[in-house]
């Protein structure tokens, strides 16, 4: 794991990272991800205020967010039940960019962009899988990969070989690996993060309006 950075990047200087959409196909990552072989920098420091930061990625703090049945609002409650576990972090589409944030802020964004690479791949159509298999092999899990993620080198080795006759399971072993990977060291800090606690703090503020 690569050492926490003393200050996080400006969401609109990432690269597309995330697969939550889920697209229909990773062409993107033919350039964001296959073709992304420069070392990893120091973010610069944001020139604004953590509240500034936060409303840049949750625009809708500037209106008072509350509970409400909009898919676009988000309320304290469910940043709370961020606190609950990593699946039910992740469940969420916010939670996956403020994660995925954090996760950048301590150079290992990685980790996610897998994960969500893999629970895209578990839909596609069996006629696209070997495609598909092979970009997110190159990507993350390959020894040269630009975004090797950290895996032992068997379970390397048995994905490799796996993605040669590709099923929906392929990358289940090194997604595992991964989200544990996660769960028992990034998660936790993020919960501790100001990126979190100050997102959730606005949240609260705003729902007494």
């Amino acid at each position: 794991m690569r050492g926490a950075a003393l200050s996080m990047p400006r969401l609109d200087r990432m690269p597309g990272m995330f697969f939550a959409a889920a697209p229909k196909d990773l062409k993107g990552m033919d350039h964001s991800l296959l073709d992304d072989k420069a070392p990893k920098r120091r973010p610069k420091t944001f020139g604004m205020d953590m509240k500034a930061y936060l409303r840049s990625i949750i625009p809708h703090l500037e209106s008072g967010v509350k509970t409400s049945k909009s898919k676009d609002m988000l309320s304290a409650d469910e940043v709370m039940q961020w606190s609950q576990s990593l699946e039910k972090l992740l469940a969420n589409q916010t939670g996956q960019d403020v994660f995925g944030s954090f996760l950048k802020s301590e150079f290992s964004e990685e980790n996610i962009e897998f994960w969500l690479a893999c629970e895209d791949y578990k839909k596609t159509e069996s006629e696209l899988l070997c495609c598909k298999a092979e970009k997110i092999y190159k990507a993350f899990v390959h020894s040269d990969a630009a975004k090797q993620i950290n895996i032992d080198f068997r379970t390397r080795e048995s994905t490799a070989k796996k993605i040669k006759a590709p099923t929906p399971a392929c990358f289940d072993e090194a997604q595992k690996i991964v989200y544990t990977l996660m769960e028992k060291d990034s998660y936790p800090r993020f919960l501790k993060s100001n990126i979190y606690l100050n997102l959730l703090n606005d949240l609260q503020a705003n729902s007494l309006k």
